[in-house]
């Protein structure tokens, strides 16, 4: 989190800098300009701040769009996992014991993988390899029960959710890892600097430098930036994901 929020102060200073420079720019030749000097410079203008703007819309879209599908994953996996524990049910009752204890081992580990994702790396990365561990078991257990079941029905059935289980885990890295490429950050933060550039340049035909309309504008700039970066690395900053797990947590408990 700390690393979005210098990043998001250093473009507040880098906005403001581009007002003052433009405004500075402007001012040592505004004596020198004719009456129909802004000719056509209003459409240039237009079209650098509405790329801008597009930019950060859909840069905004998108991360939103990656927050809500990485949430409803949360809820698909905890599906997953609810139903291939219900199947136990149908296995030998003396292989039964053994495999849900891995369920509830399994369970904890991929909580502790998201719950110290933001915080602890290495203890991540541990997390992530014992519920790499744990569905190699649960595999090889699920087939030895299927096999001595002798019911090709309840092995497909219990095969199949085991499956589902595994393949949503992947599905999650996937969704965890995806982001805009970093060239898009970059014509972003571009754009935004020339804009302030063109914004102060335009602002210095009043004759002196309004800060409150300035102040407002790297502000405002600047917090719709955070906020793109927040939703889309929803385990570090202030808008969370965190929230989401409890369904997790509460299923995790209903296996006691």
């Amino acid at each position: 989190m700390l690393g979005f929020v210098l990043i998001v102060l250093a473009l507040f200073a880098g906005i403001l800098a581009c007002l003052e420079i433009g405004w500075r720019l402007r001012r040592r030749q505004i004596a020198a300009e004719t009456p129909d000097a802004d000719a056509g410079l209003s459409a240039l203008d237009g079209a650098v701040f509405g790329l801008m703007g597009l930019l950060i819309a859909f840069t905004f879209s998108g991360a939103a769009s990656r927050f809500d599908t990485r949430r409803s994953l949360i809820v698909e996996e905890t599906n997953d996992i609810g139903t291939a524990y219900l199947r136990v049910d149908l296995l030998p009752a003396d292989a039964q014991p053994a495999l849900r204890q891995d369920y509830r081992n399994y369970v904890d580990s991929r909580l502790e993988f998201y719950a110290k994702l933001g915080s602890d790396h290495e203890a991540a990365k541990a997390a992530l390899l014992r519920s790499t561990q744990l569905q190699q078991k649960i595999w090889s257990e699920t087939l030895a029960a299927t096999a001595r079941q002798g019911s090709p029905a309840v092995a497909t059935l219990a095969i199949n959710a085991v499956n589902s289980m595994f393949d949503i885990t992947t599905t999650r890295l996937v969704a965890l890892q995806t982001h805009p490429p970093p060239t898009i950050y970059m014509a972003l933060g571009v754009l935004v600097l020339a804009s302030s550039l063109l914004a102060g340049y335009g602002m210095a035909k009043a004759g002196r430098r309004n800060w409150t309309h300035a102040l407002i504008y790297a502000g405002a700039v600047a917090f719709a930036l955070y906020l793109i970066f927040d939703m889309d690395y929803p385990r570090l900053g202030l808008i969370r994901i965190d929230s989401a797990d409890h369904v997790m947590v509460d299923f995790r408990n209903s296996m006691n």
